[in-house]
């Protein structure tokens, strides 16, 4: 048989259905559903064939059935699509694919965890949803997430999926697993308001935890280049010898049979910092071997930028792997005018062939701990040993100096962000100082009578933690910069958590709650940096492609019903430094896996999120 007539797209690697139909232009669309790329040809009808017997011999008679033309209608047992019954149907909406385009006035129908079809009269549900002068889009992707420990005391993952989240990715250095036992002891000493035991020992094993629990989003993880060599080295400043670097080879490619996305690293920190190029490049190599991606908080982001970013891009080279920069930045005034040169450099390494690229929060604030203003040679050999020294008058003296004093060493967010009246404390593990929060640091040492820098080292002393503080490091210009790249995404940098319970026990940075939602509003809607289709590929299909992530991150149909129904006229964030907990609006429903999380803008209870396996998964 020969069909002479254009063929736009096809791709099969797996099936479940297929249908054609014609619209008025005489174009008919032959779609595979679980694997939804399509051919177009002339003529028309609507029909839905179940393939249960070869593919070859269904697909040639549909063909010939579309081929025929309107003075032949084909004849099935199947029901007309415009008959057909869905668990949900979708309709009115205008619809984003994720891929960029401009949307289409179109249903979405949905089968069981996957969208079926998407068009006009797709016929009934069990539950329809009216999207009338509302956008449907592909669940949202983010980037950088540290829900980690939140939801595993509450799965709901509110202030994410009042935005329309529908993947939380992990693994920004640190991730939870794989675990020795000291490590575990050390995690369980370290917990602080949230606390929960810790049953198990990979990644992957961390992973199926959740999904058994019961969480609403989904969720993905890189394994944490400092969780691998906490793992074989502990926490002191030494470089692996041939046998120890092969043996955190083999944890990284134990962690990417699991299902790991690649290899994360977080430069700035002890004991992140000790790690050579060298080791992270070997990691690398090992986690490509199953098409693992590398993605690193650079090991400056302010004096030495322009050199981490050519680290990063180094790695990816001699690795032969994808590489992505954890919530690009340039911290510290005098380092905003680097931003342009970053852009120059990615982009000509893409030139290059090179898969580069980045993510980004869109605030001028970031947060981290009071470990960012201390130089790393103090906090060798772990918390413990940080806070022992930090009591020694002779070490004392010395610090004071130290993070006194501009230098290229090491990152010292505490003169980035250009004096103590831009730090703000708002995570504290001690009940005596939780009464600080939402404090600046100078308000306390004011409070205190003591200096600013010593009043760092007292906090953390009595803390016996990092204290968790916002630091103002960035200029609002290059925020709108970032954004207009075609090969940035987003991360919230943050917990997904909700304003009740055991969260209000501390505080948060307004990206918690926010970040896509201002993206949508701010910078879309009201400035118009970007537009929404554009904004929607870069939360959606871009992450999804970088992370090779399998029927994610597209409306598709045979692709995950992750989907999210938005007021593109009304989305908003509401969250401040002031007040941080405060959930976003406009999104009112949100789909995960085929189920409604969200409903009218009230979370049902629903628990249907999964883990997201990388490109190496052996089952």
């Amino acid at each position: 048989m020969i069909i002479n007539h254009s063929v736009v797209r096809a791709q099969f690697r797996g099936f479940a259905a297929v249908g054609c139909r014609r619209d008025a232009g005489e174009s008919v669309l032959i779609s595979v559903q679980t694997l939804p790329e399509e051919i177009a040809v002339n003529h028309h009808l609507l029909v839905t064939l179940s393939l249960r017997s070869a593919l070859s011999g269904m697909l040639l008679m549909l063909l010939a059935a579309c081929n025929a033309g309107p003075q032949s209608p084909v004849r099935s047992a199947t029901p007309p699509q415009a008959a057909a019954h869905h668990d949900v149907l979708i309709s009115n909406g205008l619809v984003f694919d994720g891929g960029g385009s401009e949307p289409v006035r179109a249903d979405v129908a949905i089968a069981g965890d996957r969208i079926v079809a998407i068009g006009n009269n797709l016929g009934t549900a069990d539950t329809v949803i009216d999207a009338s002068g509302k956008a449907v889009a592909p669940g949202f992707i983010n980037m950088l997430s540290w829900a980690t420990e939140s939801l595993i005391v509450d799965g709901r993952s509110l202030s994410d999926i009042r935005q329309g989240v529908t993947l939380e990715v992990f693994g920004e250095g640190w991730s939870m697993g794989p675990l020795n036992a000291q490590m575990k002891q050390e995690a369980l000493r370290q917990q602080a308001d949230i606390r929960y035991p810790i049953d198990w020992t990979t990644l992957g094993e961390y992973l199926q935890m959740l999904e058994d629990q019961g969480i609403s989003p989904n969720v993905a993880s890189f394994v944490g280049a400092t969780t691998v060599r906490m793992h074989v080295l502990g926490e002191d400043d030494v470089d692996p010898d041939a046998q120890q670097l092969a043996q955190m080879q083999e944890l990284v490619r134990a962690a990417m049979r699991e299902g790991a996305l690649g290899v994360g690293s977080s430069l700035i920190y002890a004991p992140a910092f000790y790690a050579e190029t060298d080791e992270l490049v070997a990691l690398m190599q090992a986690a490509s071997e199953y098409g693992g991606r590398y993605i690193s908080h650079l090991r400056s982001e302010g004096n030495r930028l322009l050199e981490a970013v050519d680290e990063l891009i180094e790695i990816a080279e001699r690795s032969a792997a994808g590489a992505e920069i954890y919530h690009l930045k340039a911290a510290g005034r005098e380092n905003w005018a680097k931003m342009a040169e970053v852009f120059q450099r990615v982009e000509q390494a893409r030139a290059r062939g090179l898969d580069i690229s980045a993510n980004m929060y869109n605030y001028t604030a970031g947060a981290t701990g009071l470990d960012a203003a201390m130089p790393p040679w103090v906090q060798a050999g772990g918390e413990a040993a940080w806070i022992q020294r930090l009591q020694d008058p002779a070490i004392r003296a010395r610090l004071r100096e130290e993070i006194a004093t501009p230098s290229d060493a090491w990152e010292n967010l505490y003169l980035a962000a250009g004096d103590a009246s831009k730090l703000l404390l708002i995570d504290f593990k001690n009940p005596r100082l939780k009464p600080l929060t939402g404090m600046t640091l100078a308000e306390v040492a004011a409070q205190r009578g003591t200096s600013v820098i010593d009043t760092m080292m007292d906090l953390v002393i009595e803390d016996e933690s990092r204290v968790g503080t916002v630091y103002f490091l960035m200029s609002e210009d290059n925020i709108r910069a970032k954004i207009a790249r075609p090969w940035v995404s987003f991360g919230s940098d943050a917990e997904s958590s909700a304003p009740e319970g055991v969260f209000l026990q501390s505080s948060t940075h307004p990206r918690a709650y926010g970040n896509v939602a201002r993206l949508l509003g701010q910078y879309v809607r009201d400035e118009q940096v970007i537009s929404l289709a554009e904004a929607i590929r870069r939360l959606t299909s871009l992450p999804a492609q970088n992370l090779k992530l399998r029927q994610r991150g597209s409306l598709k149909p045979g692709y995950f019903a992750d989907v999210v129904v938005f007021a593109a006229d009304s989305i908003q964030d509401h969250a401040s430094y002031a007040q941080p907990m405060q959930l976003a609006t406009g999104v009112s429903e949100v789909l995960v896996n085929g189920e409604l999380v969200l409903q009218q803008g009230e979370h049902t209870g629903a628990m249907p999120g999964r883990v997201v396996r990388g490109p190496g998964y052996v089952e």
